[in-house]
């Protein structure tokens, strides 16, 4: 893992920051969404330690990105699920990794398509630099900062294993 730590800690810690986040703001119900493929990984972690009521969402974000041209899409497109209304719904949204901003984007125009939530908090297993955009999340498992052809790689889903990789 590169020393990035233990995964099921960094999660555990996700989920009691959540848990205050949501105690703090009054947020009894809340549904989740995790963004294929690493993200729902995380989600279903959190999900179930945060004991929430509703079926976990998943995001296949491939038709909304805005760099698919540059990166190519992804040959096997999962079709999104969200089992519940959005509509004045406070979402958590989860992905592994957050780095331009430009995934969370594709999920938030995604998830706008399907009704208007009362809020979205944002949670990520990792943050990195190199934000194009401006998102920030509220809650984030680690914060990493990799050299220039690094990226962090995660595997799973059973067992979740991080790893620094450098780009060729």
């Amino acid at each position: 893992m590169n020393d990035l730590g233990n995964i099921s800690e960094i999660i555990a810690g996700m989920a009691a920051q959540l848990g205050e986040q949501l105690a703090r703001v009054g947020i009894s119900h809340p549904a989740m969404v995790g963004i294929h493929t690493g993200g729902v990984w995380i989600a279903k972690h959190l999900h179930r330690q945060l004991n929430i009521e509703e079926p976990l969402g998943s995001l296949d974000i491939s038709f909304y990105r805005d760099d698919f041209t540059r990166i190519g899409m992804n040959p096997v497109v999962q079709p999104s699920q969200l089992p519940f209304s959005i509509d004045e719904r406070h979402i958590i949204l989860v992905d592994d990794v957050l780095h331009t901003g430009r995934t969370i984007r594709a999920a938030l125009n995604e998830l706008f398509d399907y009704g208007r939530p009362a809020s979205i908090m944002l949670a990520t297993l990792i943050e990195r630099g190199g934000r194009e955009l401006p998102i920030q999340a509220n809650v984030v498992g680690r914060h990493v900062e990799l050299s220039p052809g690094e990226h962090i790689k995660l595997s799973g889903p059973d067992p979740l294993a991080l790893e620094i990789q450098k780009t060729a």
